[in-house]
């Protein structure tokens, strides 16, 4: 190519054309790239800069995603705390109903249903973790939430243990105690004139505990008077049985002169005769007294404060955590807006430039082609 010699008004207008075909090549680039600066040769200040951004928003955008599962992870909590109020609500509503009956029964019974419900209550406690984490299980389930990429801004959230409702640091709620049935025992006297087998008799000659105008009386616990029953000239033992069992969750046999009574609660008799008192030796249920009720229901009140005060804490971590998700948000679209305007081509100029470019290359080839033909006039001599 050295050996070839140009004019210097074709050789002008050739490198007018490669410059052109150049400036094409690099719009063209930008076209299809959608960035004027696409390496650190096309601009290394701009393409550092815009590197650097990127970086940054591409570190919080990670982030992001673990604010987002922090998010659910106190959502999860929340669901936990409401689903468990509705439990204490539903655990005083027995309690309640157990303050308005008299009979020991069915209280007894109340305080069984009680106890199932603190049971559900520690169920759900268990199951309110998210991807491993549950703030409503106590010790290794605190979560800490980075906003920032260096660390240097974050959020504690400590967990409290829900689990075990008797946990002085949680809900203090104690299982209540179930009534266990047992008996006390009347001997009758089988010397006395009269029915020695004692299967009806008469309790005026059967035996020599009971006269005419005695009166029993039958009491719970609470001291709550439940029945009473009078002796008189007829009274005989199946009456004294039939009281006893007319009695909820109590009844009577008579066997080898020895009247038993078994009771699932509590239970005296006591008589304004010569007959002692006896007690059942059965244990009594914590819903039993008036006072125990009392004391279960002020217990039920103070959890629900508890939960009340955990939930309105979770609300507020979760406040602070969307509020910095959605700013976390807003400075990422800040930084790539950023970087964009260091790097992105405004398509709408690279086109006029394309086009400009275009006319300017069909130019400079007429041009060229012209230049040739003024060499080739000294063809005309020969």
């Amino acid at each position: 190519m050295a050996d070839i010699t140009l004019s210097s008004a074709v050789r002008s207008n050739l490198n007018s054309l490669q410059a052109t075909s150049q400036l094409m090549s690099s719009v063209q680039e930008k076209l299809s790239t959608g960035r004027k600066v696409n390496s650190a040769l096309d601009n290394p200040n701009s393409f550092f800069t815009a590197k650097g951004l990127e970086n940054r928003a591409n570190d919080l955008s990670s982030l992001l995603d673990d604010m987002g599962q922090s998010v659910q992870t106190l959502k999860a909590a929340d669901k936990g705390i409401e689903a468990i109020s509705d439990l204490v609500d539903a655990a005083k509503a027995k309690a309640n109903q157990a303050s308005q009956t008299s009979s020991q029964s069915e209280r007894s019974q109340y305080a069984k249903e009680y106890n199932e419900l603190l049971t559900q209550i520690e169920d759900i406690a268990k199951d309110s973790g998210y991807k491993g984490k549950n703030l409503l299980g106590g010790n290794g389930n605190d979560l800490s939430v980075t906003f920032n990429e260096d660390g240097s801004s974050s959020l504690s959230i400590s967990a409290v243990d829900f689990t075990d409702t008797t946990s002085s640091t949680g809900l203090s709620l104690s299982d209540l105690t179930e009534a266990t049935s047992g008996t006390s025992t009347i001997a009758l006297n089988t010397t006395a004139t009269g029915s020695a087998a004692l299967t009806g008799g008469n309790l005026l000659t059967d035996d020599g505990d009971f006269a005419a105008g005695d009166v029993l009386s039958f009491t719970d616990a609470n001291g709550t008077e439940i029945s009473t029953f009078e002796v008189t000239d007829t009274t005989t033992v199946d009456d004294l049985e039939a009281a006893i069992d007319a009695i909820d969750g109590a009844s009577a046999t008579l066997a080898a002169g020895v009247l038993t009574t078994t009771s699932d609660f509590k239970l005296t008799i006591s008589s304004d005769g010569a007959l002692a008192d006896s007690t059942t030796d059965g244990t009594d249920s914590s819903f039993a007294t008036d006072a125990n009720i009392d004391s279960t229901l002020s217990a039920l009140s103070s959890a629900q404060n508890t939960l009340r005060s955990q939930a309105s804490t979770f609300g507020t971590n979760l406040s602070i955590v969307q509020n910095r998700q959605d700013f976390t948000n807003d400075i990422i679209d800040t930084l790539e807006e950023g970087a964009g305007k260091l790097t992105l081509a405004d398509t709408n100029e690279e086109g006029a430039n394309l086009l400009a470019l275009q006319t300017q290359q069909s130019l400079a080839s007429t041009s060229l082609s012209l230049a040739a033909q003024a060499d080739q006039n000294v063809l005309r001599l020969f």
